[in-house]
């Protein structure tokens, strides 16, 4: 399975950049195929659909469009699963639909009312999905449907079950997306195995996708078939003032079983990352070695040691992107304590340590936490030292029960990936150090100057509210004039030399 999925093709990865600053609004079919919501907000994309399709509708000027028309305009104001209903309820009612979008209408409010937790929404996509992918396609495209298919299907089990479990499913746009993944990846692992004629364990299909309903009291703090571990097992001391306060604030995750993100595959994942960073591929390599047969993502520690403006903190991000897991980066220059490994509830400035908050936020037992340069951690022991809060952190007996002080008991974290970056590794004491694995992380090289200027180009355009189409390819005296200036090594400079070339385009083009 070397060809790649339809959704990493250039055109769709163009669109997926500008749907993510706001100058495209995918459509449905693109939304189907997995692109990001406008702005990557469930609720900026509802209210810019609507907001689009009401002025098309009022300009008709049709009165039995009157109707559709208040409807769209109310879920502009408040983007609910109740206001959406009402849009397609008003779209049964019209009688002369010619030259609007009706279909198209429909398709969209099923996908918004699945990311709201309804599981015949769902289900229906997963149709939709499923007719997508028997389609005039390319093989490759097919199957990446087809997997999504199946993974929508499973999802749609899961949330009626939640439903008539009488569990609340109102805010699933949260984790939805995850939770997809995680089933398409276990259908395409179990086919693909299939396809080359690997064995595969006894029911391991079944097992993995088996519904763990929030109910389920699991017996043990270990990582099963279904993919999903209880972190936050119980809160201590729940009787005092302090303790009701944490134990509301934490309800929803107390022994409550959160997904693991699942794998990806991993051919694309390695020829996307060595295209973004050919200058890298011994990395992508010793990165990904270990992932095969796993069915989810977990890295043990590793510290990418090279010079500063290598690219070390944009492969950390692109990896955990690339991997499907979700990921926080904390900048390491501020942290001179303890505090990470979290802090008494006592206190005002009291806060559960960076990988519950973490867990907590993308709602996932494995988050990937990027400490950005770690060696300018401090190194004072007056609130406690970072060092040993990490060693701890990163030994599997010490993290699968980890005593957070804010929460006064034991937690899983031993799903938890911790990468970081560092400029040096003589700050870092050699306790920590023998707990990772150290990565000699390369200087960009001159030869890739084109392909480094290209990208760099775009994204300034889109950060700078512009189409990235505006980044026309850059002409020769450009890539002579750059060259003169970037002979290698850091990105960054490279990165100020093409602003510079690109604040000089717009003086031109101004002039013209």
């Amino acid at each position: 399975m070397t060809d790649e999925t339809p959704s990493q093709d250039r055109h769709f990865q163009r669109r997926q950049k500008a749907a993510i600053v706001g100058l495209h609004l995918p459509t449905a079919e693109e939304l189907l195929r997995g692109m990001a919501f406008f702005r990557e907000d469930l609720a900026e994309d509802i209210r810019e659909y609507s907001s689009r399709l009401s002025g098309r509708v009022k300009r008709r000027k049709h009165t039995g469009l009157a109707l559709l028309a208040t409807s769209l305009d109310e879920l502009t104001v408040e983007p609910s699963e109740d206001a959406v209903l009402a849009v397609e309820a008003a779209l049964d009612l019209i009688d002369d639909a010619r030259g609007l979008p009706v279909d198209e209408c429909r398709l969209r409010c099923r996908f918004y009312r699945a990311f709201f937790g309804n599981g015949q929404a769902t289900a229906l996509i997963a149709g939709e999905l499923a007719h997508l992918a028997s389609g005039d396609l390319p093989p490759a495209e097919s199957r990446h449907l087809l997997w999504r298919s199946l993974g929508w299907a499973a999802q749609s089990r899961v949330l009626d079950a939640r439903q008539r479990a009488g569990v609340s499913v109102q805010r699933s746009a949260e984790w939805f997306e995850l939770e997809v993944r995680t089933y398409e990846g276990h259908f395409r692992n179990a086919i693909t195995s299939t396809m080359v004629d690997e064995p595969e364990p006894k029911d391991s299909v079944s097992a993995g996708l088996a519904i763990a309903t929030w109910e389920e009291e699991p017996s043990e703090h270990e990582t099963r078939l279904t993919d999903r571990v209880v972190v936050i097992s119980g809160i201590g001391n729940d009787t005092t003032a302090d303790g009701k306060r944490v134990a509301k604030e934490f309800d929803k995750f107390k022994q409550r079983p959160l997904p693991l993100p699942g794998m990806p595959e991993l051919t694309g994942v390695r020829a996307r990352l060595i295209a973004e960073f050919p200058y890298a591929t011994t990395i992508v390599e010793n990165v990904l070695e270990g992932f095969g047969g796993r069915p989810n993502v977990y890295l043990r520690p590793i510290i990418l040691l090279g010079a500063p403006g290598s690219g070390k903190t944009r492969f950390a991000r692109r990896l955990s992107e690339e991997l499907g897991t979700p990921y926080e980066i904390i900048s390491c220059g501020g942290l001179s304590d303890s505090a990470i490994g979290g802090t008494a509830r006592r206190w005002s400035s009291g806060e559960p340590s960076l990988a519950i908050m973490a867990v907590r936020r993308h709602r996932c037992a494995g988050p990937v936490i990027i400490l950005d340069e770690i060696e300018k951690i401090g190194t004072g022991r007056r609130n406690g030292n970072v060092h040993d809060v990490l060693i701890g952190l990163f030994e599997p007996e010490t993290s699968r029960r980890w005593h957070d002080p804010y929460l006064q008991a034991h937690c899983d974290l031993s799903h938890v990936s911790w990468l970081m970056t560092a400029n040096s590794l003589e700050p870092i004491p050699a306790a920590l150090r023998d707990r990772c694995r150290i990565l000699r992380f390369p200087d960009p090289e001159a030869d890739q100057l084109p392909l480094f200027a290209t990208r760099i180009l775009e994204r300034l355009y889109i950060e700078a509210g512009h189409d990235p189409r505006w980044a026309t390819p850059l002409e020769g005296f450009e890539l002579d004039a750059l060259a003169s200036g970037w002979t290698g090594g850091s990105l960054r400079r490279l990165e100020r030399l093409v602003e510079v070339l690109r604040e000089a385009r717009e003086r031109g083009r101004r002039r013209q």
